[in-house]
């Protein structure tokens, strides 16, 4: 409701913007500060405080896919003791580990298995990556011919068999579209 004779409500909620800036830090004060950490350190006894030499980082070059890393001679040392004098990098680490679940434990194989398939990879797949597709495509068949699962994989569309009866075919299940049908006509007559 309006104010009787046209008077204007003086609100409390007006917005106003002064706020107010926080003052300034003396510099001299921070100087001081730091002089003072500073004169404090300066008496205390470093000599006993020595840190550890840090160590220097190298480029080690994969022996399976050729790609460099920078690493510690430490860290080189543990991964060659690990992987039989080698140094591998992390992904083909990953690589070997799973080659080492798949074939038993034989972490020679594995890595020798490894080994082979980069450098077919370096070889073929990086100069000529359509022969590569299909060597790869040459491989899965001759894997699934070993496994004795044939050149093709069985369809799942209906056979016949010597009765002349349909086998292995998906069984239908009756339509929805009826349902919905009958849904949307229900809708209408109520409305």
């Amino acid at each position: 409701m309006a104010p009787p004779n046209g008077e204007a409500i003086v609100s409390s909620y007006g917005r106003t913007n002064t706020f107010s800036k926080p003052p300034k830090l003396a510099t001299d004060s921070l100087q001081r500060t730091f002089s003072d950490i500073s004169f404090e350190l300066s008496k205390e006894d470093i000599g006993e405080l020595t840190l550890p030499a840090i160590s220097e980082v190298e480029d080690a070059k994969c022996e399976c896919c050729g790609m460099s890393e920078e690493c510690t001679p430490e860290y080189i040392k543990r991964v060659r003791d690990k992987f039989l004098g080698k140094w591998i990098c992390g992904l083909c680490t990953e690589a070997v580990k799973e080659e080492i679940e798949k074939n038993g434990g034989k972490k020679e194989e594995a890595l020798s298995t490894h080994m082979n398939a980069c450098s077919r990879f370096n070889k073929l797949g990086r100069a000529y990556p359509v022969l590569f597709q299909a060597e790869a495509m040459r491989e899965i068949l001759k894997k699934s011919t070993r496994d004795g699962r044939g050149y093709r994989a069985k369809s799942i569309s209906p056979r016949t068999d010597k009765t002349g009866q349909k086998i292995g075919g998906i069984a239908r299940s009756s339509s929805c579209i009826p349902a919905i049908t009958r849904e949307i006509n229900d809708l209408r007559m109520s409305n």
